[in-house]
């Protein structure tokens, strides 16, 4: 573990923003927050070290799917003349997990922190992400919760459900403790995009958004401000 230690977090808000440039953003804060970990380790007093930073990037894409390590192309349902068609764009990216869709209207949030500042547990932290995403979504009095063996936020979750959805997509990557890539939570998503996918390699169970189950337009300030909040108080974390 880190000697040093750093609960504070800097909520960056990057609006409606490419992909690829999200993307290399991602992968520059990474690389500091990496890099400074590996001058710390090199340094013999403790009191040389610098603590390392953590991160809260919020965007929304415009219509992207992406596929991670594990995944598959037979999960993308489109050629390149039918993403031209539907506007959208595609990219292999270095998070675990199969294909995804990211578009307007979509709540993205990649954490880039160490946590070594926290617990050193990846399935903890998906699972406090999932947390995050659940006391959300309750204060919009809409029930969720985990499946057991998937990973994400479900409306519907409980053993038995005739009509399982998946409101929240997470992928995420890790290195020496270092977490990058995230999740997207469905608010006014337009649900049409994930028909042209197997979302996530699971072609069983459909995905739903906030918009679709409570029949209203949902405001994404006010849901980015709550997710915020869960987020922080999940992990203990000082909001800067």
């Amino acid at each position: 573990m880190n000697i040093l230690t750093n609960k504070a977090v800097e909520v960056i808000n990057l609006g409606a923003e490419d992909y690829q440039r999200v993307w290399d953003y991602q992968e520059t804060v990474f690389k500091k927050t990496v890099d400074r970990k590996i001058e710390n380790r090199k340094l013999e007093k403790a009191e040389l070290q610098t603590i390392t930073d953590n991160y809260l990037i919020l965007c929304e894409h415009p219509h992207v799917y992406t596929l991670g390590k594990s995944g598959s192309m037979e999960n993308l349902l489109l050629d390149e003349h039918g993403l031209e068609k539907h506007f959208a764009k595609f990219y292999r990216i270095n998070r675990g997990g199969d294909i995804t869709y990211h578009g307007p209207g979509q709540l993205v949030v990649y954490p880039i922190i160490d946590l070594e500042n926290f617990f050193t547990d990846i399935h903890k932290y998906l699972r406090y992400l999932e947390e995050a995403v659940i006391l959300t979504l309750r204060e919009y009095g809409l029930n969720t919760g985990r499946i057991d063996g998937l990973t994400g936020v479900w409306v519907d979750f409980e053993k038995g459900a005739q009509n399982p959805r998946k409101i929240c997509a997470m992928g995420v990557k890790t290195s020496r403790w270092v977490t990058m890539h995230g999740l997207a939570l469905n608010v006014n998503t337009d649900l049409s995009y994930f028909n042209h996918i197997v979302p996530c390699g699971i072609d069983d169970k459909e995905v739903t958004s906030l918009n679709k189950e409570l029949g209203h337009i949902v405001n994404m300030a006010d849901i980015q401000q709550k997710l915020i909040h869960h987020i922080a108080e999940v992990f203990q974390m000082e909001i800067l």
